[in-house]
């Protein structure tokens, strides 16, 4: 006889969380989930899940609770206190945090978590809305062998490549390193598709072969159709990139390591950010090529 599978809390329903949440419902695992805005908790539903009331609700009969909030202060808000979720997570429960935040923010959550009998990991992704949808993401994980290999099934339904990077802590420095990368292959693809235009080449044409050779990216991939066709709408937004600036700005500073292309990179994303494009995906950057180029 097969075994059920764990009961899921999913705490945090947004462009991301959702669509990660459906596709743990559509493998067969029970979802009750938290968030702010009842719609969210009414799609949920839809999808066959189950709304909680509150944190405490969503976690107190989970097997596994995941959390994929937005930034740091959101996850220290949902785990502490006592209707959070360390204080109402029964002992022996795989606590999972999706979120990306500071590699601190992961191992003293971790070390939170072994007080009050919880398992946990670390585990931000990559791959944007379209890998959440697709269950195509890049999962990166940080936290004891053994607590990985308990998690590694779900992850499996989440995303294409799922790997074990090290101890609580690690998944969060290569996500980190993630984030510098798609900014400056962003700001790179970005330069290109400015100067392609300006000198009268074919742009479409100009990017399959470029897509076909050593330039060729993921980013490039992905976000052809937002340089093509000037469609910034988010998929993650310019605002949640300049947060993770961040994090690779004071994982570089508690490393003793001089990232010249990261201190470029956060402040390019923090300008777009002040010009007003926060809101709008971060292949809006091509916004800040446009309004440097020479008319």
């Amino acid at each position: 006889m097969t075994a059920p599978l764990p009961r899921v809390a999913w705490i945090g329903l947004g462009v991301m969380g959702s669509p990660m949440a459906e596709n743990l419902l559509r493998a067969g695992y029970p979802v009750t989930g938290y968030t702010l805005e009842q719609h969210k908790l009414d799609r949920l539903a839809e999808h066959g899940g189950t709304p909680a009331r509150s944190v405490a609700e969503a976690a107190r009969h989970a097997d596994v609770v995941v959390t994929m909030l937005p930034a740091d202060a959101d996850v220290e808000s949902v785990a502490h206190g006592p209707a959070g979720i360390l204080a109402n997570a029964r002992p022996g429960a795989l606590l999972i945090d999706m979120s990306t935040v500071a590699p601190r923010t992961a191992t003293a959550l971790a070390a939170a978590g072994a007080g009050h009998g919880l398992r946990v990991l670390d585990a931000p992704v990559s791959g944007g809305e379209s890998g959440a949808v697709e269950g195509s993401l890049s999962v990166m994980a940080g936290g004891p062998p053994e607590v990985f290999a308990a998690a590694r099934p779900l992850f499996e339904v989440l995303g294409g490549t799922v790997v074990h990077c090290g101890p609580n802590g690690a998944g969060q420095t290569v996500k980190a390193a993630n984030q510098l990368i798609v900014a400056a292959g962003l700001q790179a693809c970005a330069e290109a598709v400015v100067l392609l235009e300006r000198s009268g080449v074919d742009l479409d044409a100009a990017l399959d072969v470029l897509n076909g050779g050593l330039a060729g990216s993921a980013v490039l991939t992905r976000k052809r159709h937002n340089f093509l066709g000037r469609d910034f709408t988010p998929g993650f937004r310019i605002d949640l990139h300049h947060k993770d600036m961040g994090i690779v700005t004071d994982a570089a500073r508690e490393a003793g390591v001089a990232l010249p292309l990261g201190a470029l990179m956060a402040r390019l994303v923090a300008e777009a950010r002040d010009r007003g494009d926060g809101g709008l995906d971060h292949s809006a950057l091509l916004r800040g090529v446009e309004r440097t180029a020479a008319p």
